[in-house]
């Protein structure tokens, strides 16, 4: 497959180390199943997230795989407490760079550069929020729209 919007292949990918086997937890491990899914919640409550609770898991208490402990994603766990987000988080990132891009490009009109960058977010932005209606995590009919994003947005901030 090629990349989105860019010339490369997109055959580079990150792969697991050779010893890392799900729900195998590893014996230098000092965490158990019951801590890690108590620190997501307890992360996620503080207004974390799921990419920034994985970052301190991994620096702050040395859990490199959340899976490889518990046996399920970091989502899987925060759908189960029914505190998962009502916009996945990918899309909601991608939502605040199209927010602060269309900011930006209201006061510098000529920003051309700046416009296809948009433009390239904005169809990433269709095509994932197309893939989670069809996965169901987002409901039927639901589209993007840059100004109700922008609303949506400060409403979190």
């Amino acid at each position: 497959m090629s990349r989105i919007h860019g010339k490369g292949k997109g055959k580079s990918k990150s792969r697991k180390p050779a010893g890392v086997e799900i729900g195998k937890i590893p014996s230098s491990a000092s965490a158990t199943k019951e801590e890690i899914e108590e620190l997501i919640v307890k992360y996620t409550k503080q207004g974390m997230s799921p990419a920034m609770i994985g970052e301190r898991l991994k620096k702050e208490h040395s859990v490199p795989y959340i899976r490889q402990y518990t046996g399920k994603r970091l989502n899987e766990i925060l759908e189960e407490r029914k505190m998962a987000p009502e916009i996945p988080s990918d899309l909601m990132d991608l939502m605040k760079t199209a927010v602060g891009m269309h900011a930006h490009l209201t006061k510098n009109t000529q920003d051309k550069y700046n416009a296809v960058r948009l433009k390239m977010i904005e169809s990433k932005i269709w095509r994932l929020s197309r893939y989670y209606v069809r996965e169901g995590r987002l409901p039927k009919g639901w589209k993007y729209d840059p100004q109700q994003a922008e609303l949506l947005i400060k409403g979190k901030a």
